[in-house]
C-alpha cells in the first residue's frame, strides 16, 4: 500500500460531509501565503481555476486536494493532516462561515514511507 501525502481528521471529515450537503461536490487548494496564510481553502468542485502550475496530492474525504507545484517543493517530504478548529479564519473557504477553518498539520515521512510515496500529477485543468 501506498504512503498518502494528505490524510484528513475524522472532525474534518465530519466539517466536509456538512459542507458537501450544502454546496454539492468539493476541492481543496493549500493556499500559499494570501489571505489566510497557508491554510487548505476549501471550494465548490471546479470553482478555482487550476493550471499546469498545480499538483494533485491525493483525496480527502471524496475531495481531490490540490497545491501549487512551487509550494510542493518546500513540502514535498511531508504528510499532511487536514485538521479543523475553531475560530474565522480571513479567506474564502466556504467553512469560514460556521465559523471554523481547516488547518494544515504536517510531520517528515519516514525513510521507509518516503519510498513508497503517492505519485503526484498535474492537476486537470
Amino acid at each position: 500500500m501506498k504512503t498518502p501525502r494528505v490524510l484528513v481528521s475524522d472532525k474534518a471529515k465530519e466539517v466536509i460531509q456538512k459542507l458537501k450537503e450544502l454546496h454539492g461536490p468539493l476541492m481543496f487548494h493549500q493556499s500559499g501565503g494570501c489571505c489566510d496564510g497557508s491554510s487548505p481553502m476549501c471550494f465548490p468542485k471546479g470553482e478555482l481555476m487550476l493550471n499546469e502550475n498545480d499538483v494533485w496530492l491525493g483525496n480527502i474525504a471524496g475531495c481531490d486536494f490540490h497545491m501549487s507545484n512551487d509550494q510542493f517543493e518546500y513540502w514535498k517530504h511531508t504528510q499532511l493532516t487536514i485538521d479543523i478548529t475553531k475560530g474565522m479564519g480571513a479567506s474564502f473557504s466556504l467553512e469560514i462561515p460556521l465559523g471554523l477553518r481547516f488547518v494544515v498539520k504536517s510531520r517528515i515521512f519516514s525513510e521507509e514511507e518516503a519510498l513508497n510515496l503517492e505519485p503526484v500529477h498535474l492537476a486537470e485543468t
